[in-house]
């Protein structure tokens, strides 16, 4: 019996490792880990999880996981799919269909071109890709934004072109002197006529902008009405750039805009930005707003909240997104955060200094909150280890019956871990990548306290499988 507990507990913690890593890893560049380091960690956690947990592997794609992770999973039960027994293969399917629907169609584009080059064909991954592609709202504007992505799924998933002008915009460019469908042909007039590319996507008609010398500020104003909100965002501070709706963006995107802005913009724009930050943050905690009780959170913004090159400054972004986003889960008036740069203006953070965690976690337990939420990379330097004893210290001598729910949300993968890094053993850690995942990934983490029952945990991800899929037979 023994023996079978800690089996179930060595698999219920590579499990909840696992997760942690398909949240936070990118295989790209962190602040203290090169990006072939990043990419060699999370190839062996999916090798291993994906042999030896199959079933969780592929059910891990109904849980709030990155978009790198999730076409990391599918592609790899596609190439393996000789390891799973009928019935595996039927639930694979549902979850890799409702995936691919809510994946970036770029992303799943991508996706069926690795599959070619490993030479992956077979029925069941025609299927998927061929269901997939007969679901796209508008081909048209796939054969024109995706052309190359859209030519090689056609191809490798054996989708024949029903659409006779299509299949001769796809495959036989040039042939034809106008197409009905207008999109298409604003794509045909682009090559010679200025006029036309602004009647295509933003990022065709950039293209096509440049070939024809025309000036960017020009070219912003005039594309204006066919950007969306997100490229929008992207371009704000160029010049002619449309201005971009705040109140509609997403909570942990507009805290990176907002971190993009220098201090000064960001005292001028106080009103707006805070504004902007607390309607994504409402809108982000849905129903459990004002439902959390008293909170303290200690965020992260020492000098490691920097990121990397090619994740410039999102740990911060996360922990701004998760003070706003938890002073709208708190009970009116009852949140307070607490950086551990000691700053008190939450819009004006910036990465700086050392990460004294142990004195920050001092002064929120001293709130008495009702939940102590710390979002961190974990790297307690000041001095290290004092965050794991004031938290232990806590644990068993001044609140052994856990009045005060104590979570740690960490944003960066550990590839020397495997796993990202935790301040002790006993306070439940999630990784996290979105703030408006720290409701769900916050029952995760408490979850992980009660790893030893294996069953409850499969429980727990069945469950989340069925919502997942929903109707997709």
């Amino acid at each position: 019996m023994a023996q079978e507990s800690r089996a179930e507990l060595v698999a219920a913690e590579d499990v909840l490792l696992f997760v942690n890593a398909a949240v936070t890893a990118t295989g790209q560049r962190e602040f203290r880990s090169a990006a072939g380091e990043q990419r060699l960690s999370l190839a062996f956690l999916h090798a291993y999880v994906r042999v030896n947990y199959r079933r969780v592997y592929a059910a891990v794609l109904a849980l709030d996981i990155n978009d790198h992770n999730a076409a990391l999973i599918v592609r790899h039960l596609l190439e393996n799919a000789g390891e799973a027994s009928a019935e595996d293969k039927r639930t694979e399917g549902r979850l890799i269909a409702a995936r691919l629907a809510v994946l970036p169609p770029q992303r799943v584009y991508r996706l069926l071109r690795a599959l070619r080059t490993a030479k992956v064909n077979n029925r069941r991954t025609r299927a998927i890709f061929r269901d997939w592609l007969a679901a796209r709202p508008d081909p048209a504007f796939d054969a024109v934004k995706y052309r190359a992505g859209l030519k090689s799924a056609a191809r490798h998933a054996h989708v024949p072109c029903a659409d006779a002008e299509l299949g001769g915009f796809l495959f036989r460019p040039g042939r034809r002197a106008r197409y009905e469908h207008p999109l298409l042909d604003a794509h045909r007039r682009a090559h010679y006529e200025q006029a036309a590319l602004y009647e295509l996507p933003f990022t065709v008609a950039e293209g096509f902008a440049a070939r024809h010398g025309v000036a960017r500020r020009v070219f912003l104003e005039r594309i204006a009405p066919r950007t969306t909100r997100l490229e929008r965002l992207r371009i704000q501070a160029q010049p002619g750039a449309p201005a971009a709706d705040l109140t509609t963006m997403p909570l942990t995107r507009l805290a990176l805009f907002v971190l993009s802005l220098g201090l000064d913009e960001r005292t001028a724009r106080r009103a707006e930005l805070t504004g902007a930050l607390r309607a994504a943050a409402l809108r982000a905690a849905g129903p459990h707003a004002r439902t959390w009780g008293r909170v303290t959170a200690v965020l992260d913004d020492s000098y490691s909240s920097a990121g990397s090159g090619h994740k410039r400054r999102r740990p911060l972004a996360v922990a701004l997104a998760c003070h706003f986003l938890l002073e709208a889960l708190a009970g009116a008036g009852l949140f307070r955060g607490r950086w551990t740069s000691g700053g008190t203006d939450a819009l004006l953070v910036r990465p700086r200094g050392a990460t004294p965690l142990g004195a920050c976690l001092l002064d929120a337990l001293g709130d008495a909150p009702d939940r102590l939420v710390v979002v961190s990379d974990g790297w307690d330097n000041a001095p290290p280890g004092l965050a794991g004893e004031v938290l232990r210290v806590w644990r068993t001598r001044l609140d052994p019956e856990r009045r005060t729910r104590v979570v740690h949300m960490n944003p960066v993968y550990d590839a020397d871990g495997f796993d990202v890094r935790r301040l002790d053993a006993s306070t439940p850690t999630a990784g996290i990548r979105d703030a408006e995942d720290l409701p769900a990934l916050v029952e995760i983490a408490e979850f992980a306290e009660g790893r030893t029952d294996l069953a409850a945990l499969y429980t727990y991800l069945d469950g989340r499988t069925a919502a997942f899929t929903g109707g997709i037979q």
